[in-house]
């Protein structure tokens, strides 16, 4: 008797056979045959673009993509296949596969479309593969809630801290307060959870009952953030300090950049960072910095950096827009104009193509192609002086370019390269190899004299050109992403980027190659 008054709750449960086992009626229940968020109408890729793959080589590209893309396009583009809606591959359980997928998401700091995929499935099928992916997913959006069906069902064995912390506030939010603040008080006393922790859950459950009891939170003593301390502080609105808050890392600017609950301007300070990581689409942090400027008394950088941004696009006088554009990216702290190059595409591409503004032209053109504007960059093509770094961009990201690269203009560019180690210089001509702009016997003649090596194979070079051969854009885009594994650009080599830039033109999808190996140029 004495070790049954031990027991938790849902240890009892458990024993008892009380424990739910589904949440969803049988003639609702969906099949599983297709998940995914993204049909091909919508963008997406064809549903069965994975089904005759061997489940053995997706498997292995999904788990080994652990970490960000350093391409903004490449993120993009990894994200739209992995939510699209597909069959899993021949011989993988589609469960697997979305938990594979939902996984890789979630790496990429793309939890809220990780969160859509796994809610396409039925709790009741989730493997706990995709449990986990499913809780990191809900964690990431301080969706602390929509984790609920997740815990009370999820076919996980777990007893650590975090997930009996989400138990408890799970069943307060099922009708059963006295039992969540049981537990929880339990966690707290008995030092199982860290005290800051066990505060936020206790403060976010009570927002379930009608306990009118308070819970104090202090920060005293904590030195660092976890993940379900930053989405749990989030969620109930507790400020976090600004000594946690200074050099936080990507995972929490990018929670923050899509936090709804957040103020616009607390938002702002890491949608710069979400926008080059490709996490937030041009429109979307331009959308946002719109709101800060309809608010009233909105004081600081976001507020200043708002007024410019509409400067930036309705001034009546190009020099005027140009100036203002310029304060924005003159802004950014170091490392991160690329930011402001998302927040700032549409005015750029407002800008007339005049010689006289041709001195910012290469800051004008990056701009306009991290929103896809290729057209609009396309009329600085005849104004730009053949080899500047302008012209090196658009050689690369123009979607019309008659013949190929002239020998003197990329000789002008590698004289002209500011980028330590000719890093720009390497990866022009490999993405322009990867694109067919430059002849066949040029691109190994600069292969050779610049050690690019673009002929070398590899496991990884094999498989993604034999995606390509076979017509697959999902494999390819896939590959393509393990390819792009990194935090910054110097990770990125002249024959991966060739590679992914010539696969992805032969299936169709010369747009996004023109993009990367654009984007290459520019941030290398």
């Amino acid at each position: 008797m004495r070790e049954l008054e031990n027991l938790s709750t849902d240890e009892l449960d458990q024993l008892l056979g009380l424990r739910p086992s589904v949440d969803i009626p049988a003639a609702a229940q969906r099949s599983t045959e297709r998940v995914g968020v993204l049909s091909f109408e919508e963008g997406g890729i064809p549903s069965g673009a994975f089904a005759r793959q061997p489940a053995a080589l997706v498997r292995a590209a999904l788990a080994a993509s652990t970490g960000p893309v350093v391409s903004r396009w490449g993120h993009i583009l990894l994200r739209r296949v992995l939510a699209s809606r597909l069959a899993a591959p021949d011989g993988m359980d589609p469960v697997e596969f979305a938990g594979l997928r939902a996984r890789t998401l979630n790496a990429m700091g793309e939890f809220a479309a990780a969160r859509a995929l796994v809610q396409d499935v039925d709790t009741a099928n989730y493997d706990p593969r995709l449990t986990e992916a499913a809780i990191n997913a809900y964690i990431g959006t301080a969706d602390i809630v929509g984790a609920c069906p997740v815990v009370r069902i999820g076919r996980i064995d777990r007893d650590d801290a975090q997930w009996r912390m989400l138990a408890g506030i799970c069943n307060a939010y099922a009708g059963e307060a006295t039992r969540a603040g049981n537990d929880l008080r339990r966690l707290l006393n008995t030092g199982a959870a860290p005290r800051i922790d066990a505060l936020l859950a206790q403060r976010f459950a009570g927002a379930a009952g009608n306990g009118r009891r308070g819970v104090t939170i202090e920060w005293d003593g904590v030195e660092d953030l976890t993940p379900i301390r930053f989405a749990l502080a989030n969620a109930v609105g507790e400020a976090i300090p600004d000594s946690l808050q200074a050099g936080m890392g990507p995972y929490y600017r990018l929670s923050a950049a899509t936090a709804p609950m957040l103020p616009l301007p607390e938002r702002a300070e890491s949608a710069e960072f979400a926008a080059a990581q490709g996490v937030l689409s041009s429109r979307a942090i331009i959308d946002l910095y719109s709101q800060i400027f309809a608010i009233e008394g909105v004081e600081g950088e976001p507020g200043d950096r708002a007024t410019r941004l509409r400067r930036a696009y309705v001034d009546s006088d190009p020099a005027a827009r140009l100036s203002a554009i310029r304060e924005i990216w003159g802004g950014a702290p170091d490392g991160e104009t690329y930011g402001r190059y998302v927040l700032t595409s549409y005015a750029a591409a407002r800008m007339p193509a005049d010689e006289a503004f041709a001195d910012d032209a290469a800051g004008l053109v990056s701009a306009m192609l991290t929103a896809g504007l290729d057209r609009d960059a396309q009329r600085w093509m005849d104004t730009v002086d053949g080899g500047s770094l302008a012209w090196g961009i658009l050689a690369a990201g123009v979607p019309q370019f008659d013949g190929t690269v002239s020998g003197g203009d990329l000789s002008d560019f590698f004289d002209n390269d500011p980028s330590a180690r000719q890093a720009k210089s390497r990866l022009l001509v490999a993405g322009l190899a990867g694109l067919g702009r430059i002849d066949a016997s040029d691109a190994s003649d600069y292969s050779e004299e610049m050690s690019l090596g673009l002929g070398r194979e590899s496991t990884w070079s094999r498989a993604i050109t034999r995606a390509a051969q076979v017509g697959n854009p999902g494999l390819v885009a896939v590959l393509a992403g393990l390819g792009m594994q990194g935090s910054g650009w110097e990770r990125m080599t002249p024959l991966h980027l060739y590679h992914i830039v010539r696969a992805l033109d032969a299936v169709g999808m010369n747009a996004e190659a023109r993009m990367i190996a654009a984007e290459a140029v520019a941030r290398a």
